[in-house]
């Protein structure tokens, strides 16, 4: 089957790209080819994969008009979207944090309510695989937070747990020691914000940093508090940590369930809270997949290979239990 649909100048370049690259990236998506002749786009292919072929094409030179950039990032969000009954601008359109040329968007439906549910519930849990923006859209949540008064400070915090190796003794004062812990929570920070305001607020307590253990007894009262790799807390420290939120606070919980670094014989207070407290109003569990990886395309299918090896491996297996009992 063809079908053609003419747009706009404007559009049928901006759907092109350069070299034919954005339009080879829309080709990969639809599942059809793709041809442009001046204002004309060509879609060719079996009748199911044109007819939504062209629902994409027509919604993307929709957004083209309103000012959006077509690359490949946005293709996939709009294909997700539509997949999902959702209105791409709906997702496209909500800026959670903006800096000079950073602008932090949510780039599927899941990441789009993961957003919405930091905004509307005072405990948040983001659980999925790794490259699904769990912790980079919760910083974002909490550097616009900060930025509009709604906190006075923003306490970043993850359990000192090695990843299967062993750093040994690690010299320096305590922000030497944890730097390597929380270090992926500093780089989303200063994707955020400006080097040394990050460093001021630093100094002035504004922003906190604190390997897990530090939290004991303590309340957080105004506060962002995101506690990033909780799969690697036992029961105990994940209860002590929900249990240390104050007057005017909101905490975010992330992790991913099958990547836990714990002794096999030690079970993951991420998995255990999710059966304690998924009922509990004001507290949102939201669950990502392999489609909402937006890190380089093979990483998604890395975590899908990893998915399908743990349903086929023993039932024994930590991850697999973990990722049935989440």
């Amino acid at each position: 089957m063809r079908r053609q649909i003419e747009v706009s100048n404007d559009v049928a370049v901006a759907l092109t790209g350069s070299n034919d690259q954005t339009l080879r990236a829309l080709e990969s998506h639809v599942g059809c080819s793709l041809y442009v002749r001046g204002n004309v786009i060509t879609l060719d292919g079996d009748a199911e994969s044109v007819a939504a072929a062209s629902v994409i094409v027509r919604e993307l030179a929709a957004l083209v008009q309103q000012g959006h950039a077509v690359d490949a990032d946005m293709i996939r969000t709009v294909s997700g979207a539509l997949a999902n009954h959702t209105p791409p601008a709906q997702v496209l359109d909500d800026v959670v944090w903006r800096h000079r040329a950073t602008k932090v968007i949510p780039k599927s439906v899941q990441q789009k309510r993961y957003v919405d549910s930091i905004r509307n519930n005072t405990i948040t849990f983001g659980v999925g695989p790794a490259g699904t923006g769990k912790t980079f859209l919760a910083v974002a949540a909490a550097a616009a937070a900060l930025n509009r008064r709604e906190v006075s400070r923003i306490i970043l915090t993850r359990p000192a747990v090695e990843a299967g190796e062993r750093l040994g003794f690690l010299p320096g004062d305590l922000m030497a020691k944890i730097d390597p812990y929380l270090r992926p929570l500093f780089d989303a920070l200063h994707d955020m914000m400006d080097p040394e305001k990050v460093v001021a607020h630093l100094e002035k307590g504004v922003i906190e940093v604190a390997p897990l253990a530090f939290m004991r007894g303590r309340t957080l009262n105004d506060s962002f508090i995101i506690l990033d790799e909780a799969q690697n807390t036992t029961p105990e420290q994940m209860k002590m940590f929900l249990t240390r939120l104050g007057f005017n606070s909101r905490m975010v919980v992330t992790g991913d369930v099958t990547q836990v670094d714990l002794p096999r014989e030690q079970q993951s207070g991420l998995v255990v809270v999710g059966e304690i407290l998924q009922e509990v109003d004001d507290i949102d569990f939201v669950r990502f997949g392999g489609e909402d990886v937006v890190r380089h395309r093979l990483v998604q299918r890395i975590v899908e290979a990893y998915g399908e090896h743990a349903e086929r491996a023993a039932p024994e297996l930590r991850p697999a239990t973990a990722s049935r009992r989440a």
